[in-house]
């Protein structure tokens, strides 16, 4: 027998999950980089990805001293640049699969919720058409111990009413992944398996993904880990 829908909550991630806006983040930072004279790779930026504004910018300053000052002003540049890069973002920009997936689970009576490190997330979101989809929202700005303390996922899944245990979280980053197994939860690990490994269950993308495919391969009760 299928497990009912009702008793359980999907809690995504938003960056490399619902929409890539890591080539966004690339440019924003490389352009950081060259107006303060120093090199970015796409390597660094993949870093980057998954951490919180200030944890990214300790990683781009690789170690370089930076008075609070300074540090508040190349957070504003970046943010800055992000969202001039993001002003064109729309429903189109879903990754395959993912407008099918939230709005099957909507109709299946999965709680949605969403987790994302990011202080743009409703605003991308709100881009994106999808804002109103979710029970539980939380960003960079929602706890204090960010990714890869499992703290926002177990707040939406606090706020959707639900046990870890009857939450399936799905991500790209490894980070991401070892916060939600920390916290309890099954988790479905986006890309590369070398990256999300540690995942229950491995998936390249959402395309062609199903509510039932979750259902019957991360149902809390038949004990899969």
């Amino acid at each position: 027998m299928e497990p009912r829908a009702v008793d359980l909550g999907f809690i995504f991630d938003l960056d490399g999950v619902l929409t890539d806006t890591a080539e966004l983040h690339y440019h924003s930072w490389r352009r950081l980089a060259e107006e303060e004279g120093h090199a970015f790779s796409r390597q660094a930026n993949a870093a980057l990805l998954g951490r919180t504004r200030e944890d990214a910018l300790d990683l781009w300053l690789g170690g370089r001293a930076c008075p609070p000052e300074q540090r508040a002003d190349l957070l504003r540049r970046k943010n800055a640049s992000f969202l001039e890069a993001l002003a064109g973002l729309g429903p189109a920009d879903l990754l395959p699969g993912v407008s099918e997936l939230l709005h099957e689970a909507r109709e299946r009576g999965v709680r949605l919720g969403l987790a994302s490190s990011s202080r743009n997330a409703r605003r991308v979101c709100d881009q994106l058409g999808v804002t109103s989809l979710f029970g539980a929202f939380a960003d960079g700005s929602s706890v204090v111990n960010p990714k890869p303390a499992p703290d926002i996922f177990l707040w939406v899944a606090g706020r959707l009413g639900l046990h870890p245990a009857h939450c399936v979280v799905f991500e790209d980053s490894e980070a991401g992944v070892r916060a939600a197994r920390a916290g309890g939860f099954r988790v479905v690990g986006l890309g590369d398996p070398a990256r999300v490994g540690g995942a229950t269950l491995l998936r390249p993308d959402l395309c062609g993904a199903t509510v039932g495919e979750f259902l019957f391969a991360l149902d809390p009760r038949a004990g899969l880990r």
